[in-house]
Parts: C-alpha cells; structure tokens; sequence
C-alpha cells in the first residue's frame, strides 16, 4: 500500500489504528511528508488527535522510532490539542529548523498552550547555547525570542513562566535577573518557576533562596525547592532537605528523596537508608533507586562493593 492509500485507510473511522502500522511514518523524507500532508487534513480531527498520540506514544518506547516529520508538519494542524500534542512529541529533536518553528509559534500561534509549549520545547535549545552547541546566530534568536515572551506584558502568566524556565540554563548577569524578577512576581506560580529557574541554573547563590523556600507554605514551591536543591548537588542542602522526607505532600516527598540521591554523602544516604526500611511501599521503591543513584555517582565502575551494597 502506498503512503497515500495508507494515509487515506486512517480515514476510515471505523477501523482500529495499528501501533505496528503507525511505523510506516516513521523516518519520512521530505517528499513523503509532503505527501502526507496533501492527506491529513481531510482526516477527521478525533482521528488526527489519535493518530498524534499514538507516534508520541510509540517514539517513547522506541528511540530508533523518529516521527519529527510528521510531528513537525502538524505545528500547521488548525487544531490546538494537536499542536500542542506534535510540539511535545518532538522533544528529542534538536534540529536548528525545530527551533525556527518553536519560536515562531512562541511568537505567533494564536493558542495559549501551543505557546506555552513551545516555550518549554525551547529549554532543550537554551541548554545548548549553554554548552556551546548551538550556532551564535541560533543562539541569539533564542534567547531573543525567550525574552520577548517573558518581558511581554500583555502575554498569559502561563507563557510568560514557561519562558523563564527555559532560559534560566543560561549562566548570564541578564538571566539571573530574569530569575530574580520572577521570584519577586506577586503570583505565586511565577515564584515556583523561579525557584525552578534556580535549579536549572545551577549557581550556587541561589542556594540561601532555595533553602529558605523549602519551608514555604505552598506545596508547588516546597516541591520546586526540593528539586532545585538536587539539580545544584550542594552538600549544604541535605540537612535542610531531610524534614521534607515527611512532607504532607506526596509530591515534595518524592522529590526530596530524588533529590537526596542526586546530593549523596553520608547524611543523604543515612536518610535515605531509613526511608528505604520504614517508608511506604513507594517512598521505599523510591528510596532504593535513590540509593542506587548515590552509589554510581561515589563508586561509577564498581569499585567499592560496600557502597552498592548500600
């Protein structure tokens, strides 16, 4: 059957989509995606959205699977779950012309959440102006784009937050005060992102900030703290971190135990050890691959059985 005949049987409502024949999508050139997309939109909208969560699901569980083709062509679907859906989906596409088209929806689409999500899929891109492995023409683009969706005020709280968390890989005076401004937002979820932020941008002055916020009164930014603390790796945060292993909140208590594994050192992994006996079923099975993690970051190549035996 040809790409087109294929295309054209989706169509057909009444016929199950096969995950094995979904593969055929897989690795398209530029003229298969041409042809496909002369067939796509005359598809019914309930069948596209399923159709574009099934290759997200399928290129989740198997790398050599790519759709970014297909993906990248439904950035143009006039429906908004599926630009959202395609926009997620390419995650793992750090092409220059990915970027292009992530930056022209932050600009441009007329949906909220397309734009939100594209600001996120941007954080890929801002992690490598950071390690250098992005051109200096793409780079300035991107961090460009970014700063205009977050000092744009007319722009939903939404985008503007999702923006400042992509960009804050970036270790420039400009973006610590991106971070800093968005920590004094009176919005509560702008302060999460910019706690966040802080994380990802592994400065350790953030550390006092991050510390102090762990003891915060909202769940989302105790959770925030906790992930920021593991994404610094700061032996300084482990003591402050440990009341959190009792956290009300389910979420803060497993990040904290995350986190703790990401840190290491001895105080990390005793707590961790006591979780591992005495928790719940899942703070225990969380317990134990933080114990792992600890344990290949001390001794990477086995060296120590003592520690893996911990």
């Amino acid at each position: 059957m040809t790409l087109a005949g294929y295309l054209n049987s989706l169509a057909d409502g009444s016929r199950r989509i096969l995950a094995a024949q979904l593969r055929k999508l897989s690795g398209l050139d530029r003229t298969q995606a041409a042809e496909f997309w002369r067939v796509w939109p005359a598809l019914p909208v309930e069948r596209r959205r399923q159709i574009v969560r099934d290759l997200v699901d399928l290129a989740e569980d198997n790398v050599e699977l790519s759709f970014s083709a297909v993906l990248l062509a439904c950035l143009s679907d006039p429906d908004e779950e599926i630009r959202v859906c395609a926009v997620d989906g390419l995650w793992e596409d750090d092409e220059t012309t990915t970027a292009i088209r992530l930056l022209d929806l932050l600009a441009q689409d007329p949906s909220p959440r397309v734009r939100a999500a594209a600001a996120s899929g941007l954080s890929r891109f801002a992690y490598r102006i950071e390690t250098g492995e992005l051109s200096q023409t793409t780079a300035r683009r991107v961090r460009s784009g970014l700063l205009a969706a977050i000092d744009n005020s007319d722009e939903v709280l939404e985008v503007r937050r999702r923006a400042v968390e992509a960009i804050s890989y970036l270790s420039e005076p400009e973006v610590r005060e991106v971070i800093r401004r968005a920590y004094a937002d009176p919005d509560e979820k702008m302060r999460a992102s910019a706690v966040f932020g802080m994380g990802r941008n592994c400065d350790e002055t953030w550390l006092e900030i991050i510390v102090q916020e762990m003891k915060s009164p909202s769940a989302e930014i105790r959770y925030e703290a906790a992930k920021a603390a593991g994404e610094l790796e700061d032996q300084r945060a482990v003591r402050p971190l440990v009341p959190l292993l009792a956290d009300a909140d389910r979420e803060v208590r497993l990040a904290t135990i995350a986190s703790l594994g990401r840190i290491g050192g001895e105080t990390a992994l005793k707590a961790l050890r006591y979780v591992a006996k005495e928790g719940d079923e899942e703070a225990k099975a969380a317990a134990a691959e933080a114990l792992e993690e600890a344990a290949f970051a001390d001794d990477p190549i086995g060296l120590h059985p003592r520690l893996s035996d911990d």
